[in-house]
C-alpha cells in the first residue's frame, strides 16, 4: 500500500492462537510478498502460540524464540544465538483474540477502503494498513532490532511522525493521542519531560489519567507497538531458558513446562518503567489474566521476577505522534458499524463490489466485495461484506451482514432487519455441511458480566417470545451468573433433514404461528454456543470464498471496464489473478468480450489484456515482450482475424494458447502472437480511414515523362503520441506540426515514370541514380515481400498496392495487368538525405511522395488530404503501423494543428494556424536542428507506448489527454507568436514524451540537452526520441555557429551537427520537368 521504499525486513512473523491456522496466514503473508508489499527477501513466518492463553508477552517471547531460530539456521549455526539479532530488523505481528464479526480475526478484518495506485488489486485488510504504517511509517530510520505489532486496532500514522532515534537504548512505546474519556477502559503512559516511561495505567483512576494530560489536552495511549533495540531483545531472548519463562515458548511447553501467561505491555515493559518498585510489579497481575486462583498468582510472580531481573536496567521510552489515531476494535456491534461507515455523510461506500441498482443504498452505509443483483436494499449505517445476494432484500439500519451468498437470498426475502448481525461462516465438524449461520443483535453484549441481552431484548424477553427455554442454551449445571451469549449454545450447525441456513436463526425474529415447527426444528438441530464454534471455523474455507468472490465481482468489473471503453486499468487485476493462481477465469471472460465485441478497439484492447496475462504468468522470465509473431502454429487463427471472422478467430487463438502454457519461454512467445492478433484489429480500424481516399482522372503522363514529388521533412510541437493508432480513433488525437527545409533544401522526395516493359524497376537511394538501390518485380512473387518492412524495397512495392496499380492476389500475372491497364510498366525512385531514424518522419512522407507520384504517373490526381489517409493505409499494409501526424507534417504547408475524432472511420482533418506577420521569419532565425548520431527505430517505442496505452496505466492516459490539450495551448501561443510561451511548450512536450515512452532519451542526448539549456527558450527530440533530430530555440538569433561551439567544448557527444531549418510554405510539390508544377 505504501511507496516502495520502506524498511527491509528481515524477518515477519505472524502469531496465531489455532493450529490449523498456521498454513492458512502463512500463505496470506506470501500473497502479501508477491504483491510486493512485503520484500522479496524478507523471511515470512506464521507461527501457533504454544497455548492458547500465553498472552502477548508470552506470544513475543515465543515469536522472538522462532525468529532467532530460523535466522540462526539460515547463518549455519546448529543452536540458537542471539548474535543473528545484531543486523536484523524483525515484525512480529500478533493476531490476537477472536473477533466476533471476522472469523479470521482483526487482522483479516476487511476495510473500507480501496487504493488505486497499488501495483496490485486486492481487498485492503486491517493487516495491510498495519503493514504499511511499520513499514513506511514508524519502522523507517528505526536501527536493527525487533518491532512488535498488534493487530487489534484501527491506526493512522503520517508519513513522517518525528521519531529520532538518535542515542536510542533500551525499549521504546509508540503512543498515539486519546481523549482522557477514552482513557478511561484503555492504557495509557506516564513519562518524565525527556519522554521515559514512569508508570503505564490500564483503565486508571480519573487522578492517574489527569496526571499524564499532555499539552494538547490529549493522553498518549497504549497503541499496541512497541520497539525492542537489539540488547534489549537479546536480554528478552536469554530468558526462554529460564523457569518459569521457558514456558511461554514451544521449546518449553515440548519439554513439559507448564504453561504461564504473560503482559507484553502490563509484564514485560511494565518492569522497564521508572516509577514501578519491585515489590508492586511482582505482586501485580496484568489485566487480560484476570482473578485466578493463586497458584496462578505465585507462578506468575516467578515469571514478573525472571523480568525484573533481565530487564530492569533497560530504559523504556515513549514516541508520542500526535497527528495520528488508534482506535481498538472492540466487540460492540454499534462500534464496529460506526467505525466502517460514514455516519450522517451523503456518500455510500462501494469498495471492490458490483452492485446493479445503486439507488437502493442508502447514505452512510457501506458494500465491500459483494456483488448485489436486483434490487438490495441497504439502509444507513449498515455494512454488507463478502455477500453475493440476489434482491428483492431489504436491509434496514445498524446491520451487518457478512459472507452470505445467493442460496441464503431466499431466506432474507420478505423480511426487513434492523440493528442485526447476521453471518454465515465455514466449519470443519464430523458430518456437517461445512456452513453455519450466526444471528444476534447489534446492541448485544459479548462480555461475561452483566444481565446480557440477545437480539437486542433481555434473555427473559427472548425466551416468552420464542419459546426457547434457558435449559435449551446452557447445561443445568451451569450457574445463572454464567449464563452469557458466548456460551449459549443458540447456532445450529447439523440438521437430522436438512442444511443449515439462516433461516435457522431468522425465525426468532417473528416467531409465526406454525404449531412450533420452527421451534422444533431449531430443537432437533445440534447446536453450538459462539464458544464452541471458533475452534472449528475453516479459515482456509472463509478465505478461500472471499477470494472467489473478489475475483468473480472483479471480472464483472472488467467486463464493464472493457465493453464501456472507460480508461480504468486491468493491470492491477491482471497481476492479482496471477498471483494468487486464479488466471483462467480472467481468459475465459477476456476471450468472451474479445469474441462478442462489435468495435474493434474492445476486442484489442482484450487481446492485449490476454497478452499481459501471459506476460505476467511468466514472472519476468522468457525474454523480452517484444518480438516477433510470425509463429506458423497461430497462422490459422491469425486468417481467422484477417478475415473478419473474429469470434472463431478468439477461439483458435484460445486453443492454441492452451498449447504455449507450460513454461515462461512459451508464454512470452504466446503473449507476442497476441500483441500480433491485436494489431491486426488495429489494422482493419486503420483501414476504415480508405473511407477518405479519392483520386480523379487527368491525362496520362507519355512513357518516359516523369513526374517528380518532392517534401519538406516536418518537425513536432505538440501533441505526438496521441496521433498513433488505436490513440487516434480512442482518445482522438491533435498534433501541431511544422513543414520544415534542413539546411535549405526539401531532403525527401519521389518521382516515377511510365516504361514500356511490363516490370516495375525500384530504386531508393540518393537523388543521383547511380548510388540508388535498383530492385527489378517481373511477377507477382517478387512483390510478396511487400509487408516486411525490412525487405528491399517494400515500401515501393506497398505503393503500387495501395495505388490500385498491381493487385498482387490477382490470378493475373503482373505483366499481364501492367499491359492491360498502362500498356507497360513503371519506374519509381525514391530517396531522402536525411539519415534513418532521425526523427523528422521521413518514412510516411516518403510514402506520400512515392504514392503521390505514382498516382500522378498513372493518370490520377490525388488531394492532399486523400493522400494523408492514403499513407494510413499503405503503412497497415506494410506492417509498420505507426501515425498521422508525419504525413500531416510533411504534405501540408507551414505552421498546422492536425485532428483526428475518437471514432471510426479513421478521418484527419487540418487546420492551418496563422500567425503574425514576419514571425515566420523570426522562427526560422531561432530554430536550429541538432543531429544526435544516435538513431532508434521508433517501433521498438511504439510497441511499449500501445502496450502501456492498451494496460490504461493511469500516468500514461493521464499524459495522452495533456498531450491532446497542450496541443491547443500551443497553437494559441503560435498565434500570438510568442517564442519564449512556445520553449515551455517545447520543454513541457518532451518531458511528456518521456513519460509516454520512458527510455526514449539516451545518455548523450540529455548531457547534450544539459550543456545547451543556458541558450534555448525550450528543446525536444524529434519524433518518438531515442535518437535522431534535436530541435531547438534559441534564445537570441542565429545561433548555429555560437551552438557549434558549445557543444565542441562538450565531451562524449560522438558524431553530431547542427543544422539550419526554416519553415517551408510549399509542402508537397508535383512537377512533370519540361511541365509546369501541377500541384
Amino acid at each position: 500500500m505504501g511507496p516502495p521504499e520502506g524498511v527491509d525486513w528481515t524477518v515477519i512473523i505472524l502469531t496465531c492462537q489455532y493450529k490449523d491456522s498456521v498454513q492458512v496466514f502463512q500463505r496470506e503473508l506470501e500473497v502479501r510478498q508477491k504483491r510486493e508489499q512485503i520484500p522479496a527477501g524478507t523471511l515470512l513466518l506464521a507461527v501457533e502460540d504454544p497455548e492458547v492463553r500465553v498472552g502477548s508477552g508470552g506470544a513475543t517471547l515465543n515469536a522472538l524464540l522462532v525468529a532467532a531460530e530460523h535466522l540462526s539456521a539460515r547463518a549455519g549455526f546448529t543452536v540458537v544465538t542471539s548474535d543473528v539479532l545484531h543486523s536484523a530488523w524483525i515484525l512480529i505481528l500478533h493476531m490476537g483474540r477472536d473477533f466476533p464479526f471476522d472469523d479470521c480475526g482483526r487482522a483479516f478484518t476487511c476495510l473500507p477502503v480501496e487504493n488505486p495506485q497499488a501495483p496490485v488489486e486486492a481487498l485492503v485488510c486491517n493487516l495491510d494498513c498495519l503493514l504499511d504504517v511499520m513499514s513506511h511509517r514508524l519502522g523507517p530510520g528505526s536501527p536493527p532490532g525487533v518491532w512488535v505489532c498488534s493487530t487489534d486496532m484501527l491506526l493512522s500514522v503520517p508519513a513522517n511522525p518525528g521519531i529520532s532515534w538518535d542515542g536510542f537504548q533500551g525499549a521504546r512505546a509508540i503512543a498515539l493521542p486519546g481523549t482522557p474519556a477514552y482513557a478511561l477502559s484503555h492504557g495509557i503512559y506516564l513519562t518524565d519531560p525527556q519522554g521515559f516511561v514512569l508508570d503505564i495505567y490500564y483503565q486508571g483512576t480519573e487522578a492517574q489519567i489527569q496526571r499524564c494530560v499532555r499539552p494538547d489536552g490529549q493522553v498518549p495511549l497504549v497503541s499496541g507497538v512497541v520497539f525492542f533495540s537489539v540488547e534489549t531483545a537479546e536480554r528478552l531472548l536469554a530468558t526462554h531458558v529460564s523457569p518459569p519463562l521457558d514456558a511461554c515458548t514451544y521449546m518449553g511447553l515440548d519439554s513439559g513446562a507448564r504453561p504461564v501467561q504473560l503482559s507484553l505491555f502490563f509484564d514485560i515493559l511494565l518492569c522497564m518503567a521508572r516509577n514501578v518498585s519491585r515489590e508492586n510489579f511482582l505482586a501485580g497481575r496484568p489485566p487480560e489474566m484476570g482473578q485466578g486462583d493463586m497458584e496462578v498468582a505465585d507462578y506468575l510472580q516467578g515469571a514478573r521476577a525472571q523480568l525484573w531481573r533481565e530487564l530492569r536496567d533497560q530504559p523504556l521510552s515513549m514516541a508520542y505522534v500526535p497527528d495520528g489515531s488508534y482506535s481498538y476494535m472492540t466487540s460492540s456491534a454499534s462500534e464496529f458499524l460506526c467505525s466502517f461507515t460514514l455516519p450522517g455523510d451523503p456518500r455510500v461506500q462501494i469498495i471492490h463490489s458490483q452492485v446493479e441498482e445503486t439507488q437502493l443504498l442508502k447514505p452512510g452505509s457501506s458494500v465491500v466485495s459483494c456483488l448485489l443483483e436486483g434490487p438490495v436494499h441497504l439502509g444507513p449505517g449498515s455494512v454488507l461484506q463478502h455477500c453475493h445476494l440476489r434482491g428483492p432484500i431489504h436491509i434496514g439500519a445498524g446491520c451487518f451482514v457478512n459472507n452470505l451468498d445467493t442460496a441464503q437470498s431466499e431466506a432474507l426475502r420478505g423480511l426487513e432487519l434492523h440493528d442485526l448481525v447476521l453471518q454465515g461462516h465455514y466449519v470443519r465438524l464430523p458430518g456437517s455441511p461445512g456452513r453455519a449461520f450466526t444471528l444476534v443483535g447489534r446492541l448485544d453484549s459479548w462480555e461475561r458480566q452483566g444481565a446480557g441481552t440477545y437480539l437486542n431484548i433481555p434473555w427473559s424477553e427472548f425466551f416468552k417470545k420464542t419459546g426457547i427455554r434457558d435449559w435449551d442454551l446452557w447445561d443445568p449445571d451451569t450457574s445463572p451468573t454464567e449464563h452469557h451469549l458466548l456460551n449459549a449454545r443458540l447456532f445450529p450447525v447439523l440438521h437430522p433433514s436438512r442444511t443449515p441456513g439462516p433461516r435457522d436463526m431468522l425465525w426468532m425474529l417473528d416467531p409465526q404461528e406454525d404449531g412450533g415447527k420452527a421451534l422444533q426444528a431449531w430443537r432437533a438441530s445440534w447446536r453450538l454456543s459462539w464458544e464452541q464454534l471458533q475452534p472449528h471455523l475453516d479459515r482456509a474455507a472463509t478465505l478461500a470464498s472471499r477470494r472467489n468472490l473478489f475475483f468473480r465481482q472483479a471480472l464483472q468489473k472488467a467486463r464493464c471496464v472493457l465493453e464501456t471503453r472507460q480508461d480504468l486499468s486491468l493491470r492491477p487485476l491482471i497481476r492479482a489473478a496471477v498471483h494468487e493462481g486464479c488466471p483462467g477465469p480472467l481468459l475465459a471472460m477476456l476471450d468472451q468480450v474479445a469474441a462478442g465485441a462489435r468495435d474493434p478497439g474492445v476486442a484489442a484492447r482484450a487481446l492485449a489484456c490476454v497478452a499481459d496475462v501471459l506476460g505476467c504468468m511468466a514472472e519476468g522470465q522468457g525474454g523480452l515482450r517484444s518480438g516477433p509473431a510470425a509463429n506458423p502454429e497461430w497462422v490459422r487463427p491469425f486468417s481467422y482475424l484477417e478475415c473478419g471472422d473474429l469470434a472463431r478467430g478468439v477461439e483458435s487463438l484460445a486453443q492454441e494458447r492452451d498449447k504455449w502454457l507450460s513454461r515462461p519461454a512459451l508464454l512470452v512467445r504466446a503473449s507476442r502472437h497476441y500483441e500480433g492478433a491485436g494489431q491486426i484489429l488495429i489494422r482493419q480500424a486503420v483501414m476504415t480511414a480508405q473511407d477518405f481516399v479519392s483520386t480523379e482522372p487527368v491525362q496520362l503522363p507519355a512513357p518516359g515523362q516523369w513526374v517528380v514529388a518532392e517534401c519538406p521533412a516536418r518537425v513536432d510541437f505538440s501533441g505526438g503520441w496521441s496521433d498513433t493508432p488505436p490513440l487516434a480513433y480512442e482518445l482522438g488525437g491533435a498534433v501541431l506540426g511544422l513543414a520544415v527545409r534542413v539546411d535549405g533544401r526539401r531532403p525527401i522526395g519521389a518521382r516515377a515514370r511510365r516504361i514500356l516493359e511490363p516490370e516495375l524497376w525500384l530504386a531508393v537511394g540518393s537523388r543521383q541514380d547511380e548510388k540508388a538501390v535498383k530492385i527489378v518485380c517481373r511477377s507477382l512473387d517478387d512483390l510478396q515481400d511487400y509487408c516486411q518492412p525490412h525487405a528491399p524495397g517494400a515500401l515501393l512495392k506497398a505503393a503500387f498496392i495501395c495505388a490500385g496499380i498491381v493487385h498482387v492476389h490477382s490470378e493475373l500475372p503482373l505483366c499481364q495487368q501492367l499491359l492491360q491497364t498502362f500498356g507497360g510498366g513503371f519506374e519509381l525512385h525514391t530517396w531522402s538525405e536525411l539519415p534513418h531514424g532521425s526523427g523528422l518522419g521521413t518514412s510516411s512522407i516518403l510514402a506520400g511522395a512515392a504514392l503521390a507520384a505514382l498516382q500522378r504517373a498513372a493518370g490520377r490526381a490525388v488531394g492532399t488530404e486523400a493522400l494523408i489517409h492514403a499513407v494510413l493505409h499503405l503503412e497497415q499494409v506494410l506492417t509498420t503501423g505507426g501515425g498521422w501526424q508525419d504525413q500531416v507534417g510533411g504534405l501540408m504547408p507551414g505552421i498546422k494543428v492536425g485532428r483526428s475524432r475518437p471514432q471510426l472511420p479513421l478521418r484527419v482533418e487540418v487546420e492551418e494556424i496563422t500567425v503574425p506577420e514576419g514571425f515566420v521569419q523570426k522562427l526560422n532565425e531561432h530554430l536550429l536542428l541538432v543531429y544526435t548520431g544516435k538513431t532508434r527505430l521508433a517501433r521498438n517505442l511504439l510497441q511499449d507506448v500501445l502496450r502501456s496505452w492498451y494496460a490504461r496505466l493511469p500516468a500514461v492516459v493521464h499524459n495522452a489527454h495533456n498531450l491532446v490539450q497542450q496541443t491547443e495551448e500551443c497553437a494559441e501561443a503560435f498565434r500570438q507568436g510568442s517564442l519564449p510561451l512556445l520553449g515551455l511548450y517545447l520543454t513541457s512536450y518532451w518531458e511528456q514524451k518521456k513519460l509516454m515512452a520512458p527510455g526514449c532519451e539516451p545518455l548523450a542526448v540529455r548531457r547534450m540537452m544539459d550543456v545547451l539549456a543556458p541558450h534555448v527558450h525550450g528543446q525536444s527530440l524529434a519524433g518518438a526520441g531515442g535518437g535522431g533530430f534535436l530541435y531547438l530555440l534559441t534564445k537570441e538569433p542565429q545561433q548555429k555557429e555560437v551552438l557549434e561551439a558549445v557543444l565542441a567544448k562538450t565531451e562524449g557527444l560522438g558524431n553530431y551537427s547542427v543544422h539550419l531549418v526554416e519553415v517551408d510554405m510549399q509542402g508537397l510539390s508535383l512537377q512533370l520537368p519540361g511541365n509546369e508544377v501541377s500541384t
